[in-house]
């Protein structure tokens, strides 16, 4: 696949998956322009395989091409970039959870490159407003449980939907 293809692919993948899901990762990007499967990203994930680009079925150059054209089209299509932990799945209970390794070097660059995110505005306001309408909601069930009870809230505690998470924003 030249370069042009390769450009061509990334673009459609960046609009299929901001469409579909309000954002896009270089891994999704990855699989699905064919260079990267579910299976191998799965082995990744739960640690059997290295690094990232250890699996993908393409040269580094071809891996930096992509990167360089995901970031192109977010530019482009003005998409918040949003760092994200990849963390390793499956670990047991009680055991710290290791953080994935994208490629080879462990260069810090390419590892956010690869860690990075990209949310459409649309998406990132309405995940704003839920969180906004959640904090009102629970705000709300701690008024009424304090005026019922007349103790502190015992509403469990919301976690903030701008953290990063395990591969997920």
């Amino acid at each position: 696949m030249n370069n042009i293809e390769l450009q061509k692919k990334v673009n459609a993948a960046m609009r299929t998956l901001i469409k579909e899901n309000g954002f896009a990762s270089p891994a999704e990007v990855l699989i699905a322009v064919g260079v990267l499967s579910k299976k191998d990203y799965e082995n990744w994930r739960f640690g059997r395989v290295p690094y990232l680009e250890k699996v993908c079925k393409i040269n580094l150059s071809k891996l930096s091409t992509i990167n360089h054209e995901i970031r192109a089209y977010a530019t482009r299509a003005n998409l918040k970039a949003s760092w994200t932990a990849y963390m390793k799945w499956g670990n047991k209970k009680g055991q710290r959870k290791a953080r994935l390794q994208f490629s080879k070097s462990g260069d810090e660059k390419i590892e956010r490159f690869y860690a990075t995110h990209y949310v459409s505005a649309s998406a990132a306001q309405q995940a704003k407003e839920r969180k906004e309408h959640a904090e009102r909601s629970h705000n709300s069930e701690c008024n009424n449980s304090r005026a019922a009870s007349g103790n502190a809230c015992d509403a469990i505690p919301l976690r903030n939907v701008d953290e990063s998470t395990e591969g997920g924003w």
